[in-house]
């Protein structure tokens, strides 16, 4: 079968600013259907690499081919709104000839825009939703997606993976998002020392491949400096050396020993534990009853008691008040009416996902001690502020850097180093995930985890939430948030099951209270001696095996999806498969629902 030719490919590039090169030997090929995420450490190059794919940076070398009938479209960090008086209009503007317009009206209504607002009053979430409705509604051949789920809710993130999976262009992804690139990816493209490599397996893969890989070349690393012992004990005391240099042999050895010593491992991880104040109180914080409405209820009667080392996460969709919560609960906003108290030696240390007290003129080095000199106090040890910096993965020549010069990974990173080096009890995470590397996110779960004191944070990452929370505060209705929330036990994953578990219980118990006449039609209604008609009694009978046939039709087509070359090779084919599960799973419900009433039935008329 032949082999289709790649729509965009990026061929040993090379780029550097001086120093080490930021890309040396570089590929990127992307053919239709593709869905790859494009994977690596900040400062790695992920997004200049997707810039010179969509051709707003040069190479210093190396060979980029576009197709020439291939649409491409970037989503940019900071759109440019010049010109446009209106989200609407901005968002239209990407659009070819012969698209839809209703497209932009359908994507700004699920990112939550009007399409009315005034581009200069947009926060920089809202930016952000315009430019994705923007590069979205023409449905380019190749889409480019840096970040695209940053400042985004749960539900529009999950509304993106289906509109991702459904779309036909060929997708490029750079996300912090684990769960995210999970469900869309299909190949994964790791940036590492300037070089890339290949995976045609999705980022839920990734992981693992990569300890391989890595262990596979220490292991190597691990050979060559064994042979280059052997050479240099031939070299000193061989019996050939005592007579004359085999100067072949010697130029081997020296050619190792180049290629040893300039072998770079894997770029450093972030070392780093939070600095602990005294012991808090027992109880961190208790609240009763507290309320908060502004022109609706944002907080109805709740009430809550967290205790020492508890990890608390608070989820829920954009303006379902999940801020004003957390400020009722640490103290800086008091409620319309209840009590909140709070304990004992509290230390309070605060991530904001604003990155508001970053001044773009300030140094790293002036940041991080408070313009206090060249040194700071971390976990009770005078450090210098170098030393600290490298422990974050940041440069020494970078001590006097300007913020401003920094990416949003790094300024992300950046924070994260003021915040552990204070000493706290109580941490507040406010999207604590944006914009850090997959690395910088498992240290930061580390910290989360092993923190002896008490932690409150905010996220949309829904693998984040399931990895550190203990438990998980979220709005009764999310489709309609009216002020109540619950605090489930656990993480994401954990709450949407005990969600699933309600909602059950709750449909039985309304069946249970129906009058009888109403749960069995008439027509079917039980004969006079208090059983089953014929009719239903052979339903309650084989529904169990109609039950069991429609799973392993829906087990079937799962499996026949899972191939993740499906959608690219036939993607007729995997939209059948998905319309018929769709019908399946309906049909599914159906009879679980119709089963579970007539056993109800026979339960009442035996009882």
């Amino acid at each position: 079968m032949p082999v289709a030719p790649p729509i965009l490919k990026l061929d040993d590039i090379f780029l550097s600013f001086g120093g080490t090169p930021l890309l040396a030997g570089a590929n990127l090929q992307v053919e239709s259907g593709d869905r790859i995420c494009l994977v690596g450490r900040n400062g790695s190059g992920k997004s200049t690499l997707m810039k010179m794919a969509a051709g707003m940076v040069e190479p210093q070398s190396g060979e980029i081919f576009r197709h020439p009938a291939v649409t491409i479209r970037y989503l940019e960090q900071a759109p440019d709104f010049a010109g446009f008086s209106t989200v609407q209009s901005y968002a239209e503007a990407g659009l070819g000839p012969g698209d839809d317009p209703y497209r932009v009206t359908y994507l700004l209504e699920h990112l939550g825009l009007t399409g009315e607002e005034d581009p200069k009053t947009l926060s920089g979430g809202e930016s952000r939703r315009a430019a994705l409705a923007r590069v979205m509604a023409p449905e380019p051949d190749i889409l480019l997606l840096d970040e695209p789920t940053n400042h985004l809710d749960l539900p529009t993130i999950e509304w993106l993976e289906e509109e991702l999976r459904k779309t036909k262009s060929a997708l490029v992804l750079i996300s912090h998002d684990r769960r995210f690139l999970e469900k869309v990816s299909t190949a994964t493209v790791w940036l590492d020392r300037g070089t890339s490599r290949r995976l045609d397996k999705s980022f839920a893969h990734f992981e693992t491949w990569r300890d391989e890989v890595l262990e596979a070349e220490e292991v190597e690393q691990h050979k060559l400096g064994k042979a280059i012992e052997r050479e240099e004990h031939w070299l000193r005391y061989g019996v050939t050396a005592r007579r004359k240099r085999n100067m072949r042999r010697l130029g081997e050895l020296q050619s190792m020993r180049v290629t040893y010593r300039g072998h770079k491992g894997p770029q450093g991880t972030v070392q780093a534990s939070a600095s602990e104040a005294r012991e808090s109180g027992k109880l961190v914080i208790e609240a009763e009853n507290i309320t908060k409405a502004y022109d609706r209820p944002i907080v109805a009667p709740f009430s809550i008691r967290v205790h020492r080392g508890d990890r608390i996460g608070l989820i829920g969709p954009n303006g379902a008040g999940k801020t004003t919560l957390l400020k009722m609960l640490t103290g800086q906003l008091l409620p319309d009416s209840g009590m909140v108290k709070l304990g004992t030696n509290l230390e309070i240390a605060t991530l904001d996902q604003k990155r508001e007290d970053l001044d773009p003129e300030d140094t790293l080095s002036h940041y991080l001690t408070d313009g206090r000199g060249e040194t700071l106090l971390v976990n009770g040890e005078q450090r210098h502020v170098a030393g600290y910096m490298k422990d974050f993965l940041f440069q020494p020549e970078q001590i006097r850097t300007p913020i401003r010069n920094l990416s949003g990974g790094e300024r992300a990173r950046l924070m994260l180093a003021r915040i552990m080096a204070r000493p706290s009890n109580l941490l507040i995470l406010d999207e604590p995930t944006n914009d850090l590397d997959i690395e910088t996110l498992d240290l930061l779960q580390e910290i989360v985890a092993g923190y002896n004191g008490t932690v409150i944070l905010v996220s949309h990452d829904r693998d984040f939430l399931d990895r550190t929370v203990t438990s998980t505060i979220a709005p009764a209705n999310p489709e309609a948030p009216d002020g109540r929330w619950i605090e489930y036990a656990g993480g994401y994953t954990d709450m949407l099951a005990q969600r699933k578990g309600a909602q059950e219980e709750r449909r039985r118990a309304e069946k249970a209270e129906r009058p009888k006449t109403e749960a069995v039609p008439a027509a079917e209604a039980p004969k006079a001696k208090g059983k089953l008609s014929y009719k239903q009694k052979f339903a309650l009978e084989n529904l169990p095996k109609e039950i069991a046939k429609a799973e392993a039709e829906i087990a079937a087509r799962e499996k026949k999806m899972a191939d993740p070359d499906l959608f690219s090779k036939d993607p007729s084919a995997f939209n059948r498969l998905a319309a018929e599960m769709e019908k399946l799973r309906e049909s599914l419900v159906k009879m679980e629902e119709e089963w579970l009433e007539l056993e109800m039935l026979r339960e009442e008329l035996e009882g």
